[in-house]
């Protein structure tokens, strides 16, 4: 069936595509008996799949990536298509319109999505509102980031603000200070900016009464050096793990003919093109800790394969996103049970 409206929503814009799915979602939750419809055809389950990180239990490990669900409108109805874990925002304290249209461009040839959204979102009022509203039928990430207006030296702030109000509604944190696109908010990734963040996160987190593990979302274009430094600081600092990686500013390899990505102009690269990148990523941190801090592997995942490659690389956890819009929701399904397949077999 995707592959009947794929054609037909590529017609459109992908913001104007991403609205129809969503108002297409909206729909389904009035027609009955349709949430099982969709598990039926989506979901799978197995005990191969289940796994255990950072004290929470995954059902299985594929997750999807912040920025699809972005006010955590939609969590339950994504989680009918089989995901292990949702993963909404980024979010910001204040609502934020984000960057002038168009913003969100398709390098079809080549499979990824080039954007520069500016983390438009509703603020993490609204996004709290749902999710008192709706309870969660998955594990919930909240991603959380600065806000456009607010400058780098006041951005511990606003970071604390999200977490605050996001604490009780959500089952662990990513802190996103790698979005290529909002203006200066990869500075942040300078380890003494990173270092007066998660301190005050981590310090807050002390007074709460439960525990909710903290991620750190890093670039896929740091140096080794500069992910050292990271590193360190995770290990040093009580941060629960690391998701890798964010969009890339890079455009190497691409088959979109060269004019064409140049007219696109600035924005951050996701998709196939990532791929490898990623995975370099995933695998240097998994040696240089010793396979002992947990990874969130996103970045380019497309097929089964993918997936399995990210795990054996030191992966403890998968997102996707590109691979859901240029897929379908059956790669979920497809994913799990390949690898269902291969940990039964091993």
């Amino acid at each position: 069936m995707f592959k009947i409206f794929k054609p037909l929503l590529f017609r459109f814009s992908p913001e104007t595509a991403h609205k129809i799915v969503k108002r297409l979602l909206f729909i389904l939750r009035f027609i009955p008996f349709s949430d099982k419809i969709l598990k039926l055809f989506f979901s799978y389950k197995n005990s191969y799949l289940e796994r255990e990180i950072f004290g929470i239990k995954f059902p299985n490990p594929i997750g999807l990536a912040a920025g699809f669900d972005k006010n955590g409108d939609m969590y339950n109805d994504l989680a009918n298509f089989g995901f292990g874990f949702v993963e909404i925002g980024s979010l910001t304290p204040l609502e934020q319109l984000g960057n002038p249209k168009p913003r969100c461009f398709r390098l079809v040839k080549d499979s990824a999505i080039i954007n520069r959204m500016g983390i438009n979102n509703k603020g993490v009022k609204y996004a709290v509102k749902n999710l008192k509203k709706r309870r969660p039928k998955v594990i919930i990430g909240g991603n959380i980031s600065k806000s456009t207006a607010c400058s780098n030296e006041n951005a511990p702030l606003d970071y604390e603000k999200s977490f605050a109000q996001l604490y009780d509604f959500v089952d662990y944190f990513v802190v996103n200070v790698s979005c290529p696109n909002v203006k200066g908010l990869t500075k942040l990734q300078d380890i003494t900016s990173l270092s007066e963040i998660v301190d005050r996160l981590i310090t807050l987190r002390k007074y709460m009464d439960e525990y909710r593990p903290i991620l750190l979302k890093v670039s896929p274009d740091l140096t080794y050096e500069q992910l050292d430094e990271i590193i360190e600081l995770i290990l040093v600092s009580g941060l629960d793990g690391i998701v890798a990686t964010n969009t890339t500013t890079k455009r190497d390899g691409l088959i979109t003919d060269q004019a064409i990505v140049e007219t696109i102009g600035d924005g951050g690269m996701s998709g196939a093109p990532l791929f490898e990148r990623s995975l370099d990523t995933v695998s240097y941190i998994n040696k240089k800790t010793s396979g002992q801090l947990p990874i969130i592997a996103v970045g380019g995942v497309m097929s089964p394969i993918h997936a399995e490659k990210m795990l054996n690389a030191g992966a403890s956890l998968v997102q996707i996103y590109t691979a859901f819009i240029y897929e379908g929701p059956s790669i979920v399904s497809k994913i799990n049970r390949y690898l269902s397949k291969q940990y039964k077999n091993a």
